[in-house]
């Protein structure tokens, strides 16, 4: 392990220590690291989120991410104490709770647009926007004991950002049942309606998120990169559009030097040699 617990957020006046980065090898491993919160999203552990993407994305070294937690939950949702603090403020907290919601926008954007492919590691609760960034990632890791949920309509305050990747993620109805009951599901529903890639047993889900991670980061780094930067702008297209938006994309695939020697690789039998 080349870099291990190293705090991102040395921002004068910040919480110490929010996220941590472990790299080995290929794999850069974020670890959400408010525990006695649940790993609740201060608009510090957002705010530094950003930034260590920012900084992988541009890191040709790091082939996957995985995001894990620490303490006894992965994410419990936007931190309530820090929002409801700020309703003192003059405007009632408006310009506060935009800044926080914007930035987890930001924090979800980054995870679709990072060049490498991202896993959630997921452990305890993972609720409201700490559901949101569990199916925002691109692949997902359960504990067997994990649970999700979107519970804000329990408290007056629908779940509409979350919603957004929810819908992105799982068929509408299964969305619409935990958007509008609140209600927690396990890992193994999780898994059967489309959240979750993998369910393994409670305290094994760090070594099979790296396990895949590790296996992702042995494809050619290119082609990852713009498979997964097409695949999510397809989704958004009419049929004919997707189709034409692939077909275009292939097409230069095909002319990478990667795309060749995998090719070539294959018809000749032998390991491909990625660039």
């Amino acid at each position: 392990m080349t870099a291990a617990a190293v705090p991102l957020d040395n921002t004068p006046g910040s919480e110490a220590g929010v996220l941590r980065r472990e790299t080995e090898g290929a794999v850069a491993t974020l670890v959400l690291n408010r525990p006695a919160s649940r790993n609740s999203l201060s608009v510090d552990l957002l705010a530094t989120l950003v930034d260590a993407f920012a900084t992988i994305a541009t890191d040709p070294a790091i082939r996957a991410v995985v995001i894990a937690a620490a303490g006894p939950a992965f994410c419990s949702g936007h931190d309530l104490r820090e929002i409801t603090a700020r309703r003192s403020d003059p405007d009632g907290g408006q310009a506060f709770f935009e800044r926080t919601i914007g930035l987890c926008g930001a924090v979800m954007t980054a995870v679709v647009t990072l060049p490498q492919p991202v896993i959630a590691c997921v452990h305890g609760i993972a609720s409201a926007a700490g559901c949101q960034l569990v199916a925002t990632c691109d692949l997902a890791v359960a504990a067997a004991d994990a649970r999700f949920a979107t519970p804000g309509v329990n408290i007056g305050l629908f779940c509409t950002t979350p919603m957004v990747a929810l819908t992105r993620n799982i068929a509408p109805k299964h969305a619409m049942e935990m958007l509008l009951t609140g209600d927690a599901i396990g890992a193994a529903e999780a898994r059967d309606i489309g959240l979750v890639n993998r369910v393994v047993a409670s305290g094994g889900e760090r070594a099979e998120a790296a396990r895949l991670a590790r296996h992702i980061a042995t494809k050619p780094a290119h082609a990852v990169t713009v498979g997964k930067r097409a695949f999510h702008a397809q989704r958004t297209l009419g049929l004919a559009d997707a189709y034409a938006h692939a077909s275009q994309v292939m097409v230069g695939n095909l002319l990478d030097r990667d795309a060749a020697e995998g090719i070539g690789a294959f018809l000749a039998k032998r390991p491909p040699r990625w660039q």
